[in-house]
């Protein structure tokens, strides 16, 4: 089995930052892209940011020069780190990973349980 883990999440004031942590344990053999989505009740989930296996990163144009996307591979792990925070990032941040298993061929898809960031005025 394969769990991701999202923790960082919290209360911070407009203007303030947050760093969002997602780590990847069980039965991993290789990891592949990793997303960061988030999602307001009544809205559908939206993709914030996105790592590939190389590192190569895209963003959604909400968070562009706010947010960046970072992974450190050895500690499967990938961060997301949240500058200039503002009260419409309020949402529950979830990440999402392709992740390869021992002795399978193909990647399958995870997501984490999520956590909360709550950003006030």
């Amino acid at each position: 089995q394969v769990q991701l883990v999202e923790s960082g999440g919290g209360l911070v004031q407009a203007g303030g930052s947050l760093r969002l942590s997602c780590s990847a344990s069980g039965d991993i053999f290789a990891i592949g892209a990793v997303a960061w989505y988030r999602q307001v009740p009544g809205n559908e989930r939206e993709l914030v940011a996105r790592i590939s296996e190389g590192g190569s990163r895209n963003y959604a144009d909400s968070v562009k020069g706010r947010f960046s996307i970072s992974r450190d591979n050895a500690k499967n792990t990938v961060y997301l780190q949240m500058n200039n925070l503002r009260p419409d990032d309020t949402a529950v941040y979830y990440c999402n990973a392709d992740v390869r298993r021992h002795f399978s061929i193909t990647a399958r898809n995870y997501w984490g349980q999520g956590t909360q960031v709550n950003v006030s005025s």
